[in-house]
């Protein structure tokens, strides 16, 4: 009877998505929070949302909504995100008495370095490093996807539904056809390099070459048959030898940087829970992913350099503030560009990174009055040993990925950020779905000039540095009280944090601290978001020392905030995205 109940709720609600995706265009600014009373889902795309919703509705878990909402997302939000790429997950599981303690998780999809690869991976052979165009592109830049795996073990420790079912929706729909939204269309419409792919052109345009129109019933029937693969057999499937192989042979027979990636690769990799990580701000904890990704230890860092000025006492969007947050910044990037990558090829500091008094040694570096410039990597607790690696510079990491949040009515959350790389990531297309290029995020030039390796130097099985930053806030007792997160990107970090202070210093609802305007540093100019209010205080940051650079930041910020009775939902407008909820 779940299982009739199920499907008719899909049927209902993709019926109403077509007709909502064609005719709306979400505006960037005045949208209310939504609220719930039990259950909740935050995302990019109000098609997958609705499916989420379903998912809740059905008796699933906020892990098996994750699972329905991310297969739709590789159908309809194909440049962000999909099982090409790969995902970090946090799990939160409240107590079950008052004796006990809520349960955190968290795992590592990331995506893995061919065996095959050298240091020399983006390097041509006269030693010049190819160009970031060149790179993000083609053979050479895919990495193991592992967003299916991940997606398996947290399935299996979290799920309540059947793996199976959970992919009926993503099925019907690739089959039947969902209507081109707006992002989409203009996302084709503006790439460079999609047209050179032979199945991702034949895919994403018309046959007189024009990008798919707004409202075009997109169908795609090789990822209806990848889908059902993975619903009968299971994660496996997607690492067995007949799609391991395929995929490697893609990569390696492209035009354009073919890669060293093998069937052997695909097979072997393995996805990793890891120790959450958690560090305090004022009343609150604030939890989020340990390396590879720089994200968890940078928002900590950031937000506990802070907590001795009191932001809740400056006003939002004033100058003081924003230079107060990224001087902090600065010295968070400082640290992340010194310290962290993957943590089973270098020794990282974590414990060190996030520690209280070191942070508060740190802090001790703002000055109210005026900008650092640029600032220096600390020495924090912990290090056995002085780093025998390079500080590596800010990854190109660009604006796709997508982020998930989800609270189901037994309590239990999520915060996913999800990813194939930059926008339709390598454009190799297999199977309906879009392949990563994740390993650009790697140091192009491995070494510095001094020869010295750097930090994410590309290496075998290694995962490249990542910004992506799910975060978990909990009070006193380890109760949930917010799970946010954002594509973005190396500024990931930087909208998370704004988001954050927004609402717990300055006390914003949910929408109202997502929709305000984004301002980011990451140990170079001061960023601000383009038409927005804060050009108006360009002169006074210049006066601290700032050198302002005014541009697009187009966050994907997805967050769900428990109350006393009942959740608080929002999603980025500058996006697609949206909250709902019963």
């Amino acid at each position: 009877m779940t299982r009739i109940v199920y499907k008719l709720g899909v049927f209902l609600s993709t019926a109403l998505i077509f007709g909502y995706t064609i005719n709306s265009v979400l505006a960037k600014a005045n949208r209310a929070s939504v609220y719930a009373k039990q259950q909740m889902v935050s995302a990019a795309n109000p098609v997958a949302v609705r499916i989420g919703l379903n998912i809740l509705r059905a008796g699933g878990s906020a892990v098996d909504a994750a699972i329905a909402v991310q297969m739709v997302l590789t159908l309809v939000e194909p440049q962000s995100s999909g099982i090409g790429g790969g995902a970090f997950l946090l799990n939160y599981k409240p107590a079950k008495t008052k004796a006990s303690k809520p349960i955190l998780s968290a795992y590592d999809g990331r995506e893995t370095a061919p065996r095959a690869i050298t240091e020399n991976l983006f390097l041509k052979s006269n030693g010049d490093v190819f160009s970031w165009d060149k790179r993000k592109i083609g053979g050479r830049s895919v990495g193991v996807p592992g967003t299916v795996h991940v997606l398996g073990v947290a399935h299996k420790k979290h799920g309540r539904l059947p793996w199976k079912i959970l992919f009926d929706p993503a099925i019907q729909m690739a089959k039947n056809g969902f209507a081109v939204s707006p992002r989409l269309h203009k996302m084709i419409k503006k790439d460079k390099f999609l047209k050179n792919f032979p199945e991702a052109r034949n895919y994403f345009y018309l046959p007189n070459g024009k990008p798919l129109p707004i409202g075009y019933i997109l169908k795609n029937p090789k990822l209806a048959e990848t889908f059902k693969l993975l619903a009968e057999k299971g994660p496996q499937a997607f690492y067995s030898r007949n799609m391991s192989v395929d995929i490697a042979n893609a990569v390696q027979k492209t035009h354009h940087l073919p890669g060293k990636l093998t069937a052997e690769d695909i097979q072997t990799y393995n996805s990793k829970q890891r120790p959450i990580i958690c560090g305090p701000y004022k009343v609150w904890k604030i939890c989020g992913m340990p390396p590879p990704t720089s994200g968890g230890v940078a928002v900590i860092q950031t937000l506990g350099m802070l907590e001795r000025f009191n932001l809740g006492r400056h006003t939002p969007n004033s100058a003081e503030a924003i230079h107060l947050v990224t001087e902090a910044s600065r010295l968070a990037f400082a640290d992340r560009n010194l310290y962290l990558g993957d943590p089973d090829f270098v020794q990282i500091p974590s414990k060190g990174l996030i520690n209280t008094k070191y942070l508060q040694e740190r802090s001790a570096l703002i000055s109210k009055r005026e900008t650092m410039k640029i600032a220096i990597a600390g020495k924090p607790p912990f290090l056995s040993v002085f780093p025998d690696f390079s500080s590596d510079n800010a990854s190109k990491e660009l604006n796709s990925t997508s982020h998930i949040a989800i609270v189901d009515s037994w309590g239990e959350a999520i915060s996913m950020t999800t990813t194939i790389g930059t926008a339709f990531g390598s454009r190799i297309m297999i199977h309906g779905f879009m392949l990563n290029d994740e390993l650009a995020d790697f140091a192009a030039n491995p070494r510095d000039n001094k020869g010295k390796i750097k930090v994410n130097a590309p290496q075998p099985k290694k995962r490249p540095r990542s910004s992506m930053s799910p975060t978990f806030v909990l009070d006193r007792e380890g109760n949930l009280i917010m799970t946010v997160g954002s594509p973005g990107g190396s500024s990931i970090i930087g909208y998370v944090i704004k988001t954050l202070i927004a609402v717990l210093d300055w006390k914003m609802h949910m929408q109202e601290a997502i929709d305000m305007p984004n301002f980011l540093n990451k140990n170079k100019r001061t960023e601000l978001e383009k038409d927005t209010n804060l050009i108006e205080l360009v002169k006074e940051l210049q006066e601290l020392g700032h050198n302002p650079d005014i541009r697009e930041k187009t966050s994907g910020l997805s967050g769900i905030r428990v109350l006393e009775h009942g959740l608080e939902g929002g999603a980025d407008s500058r996006r697609e995205g949206i909250a709902l909820g019963d």
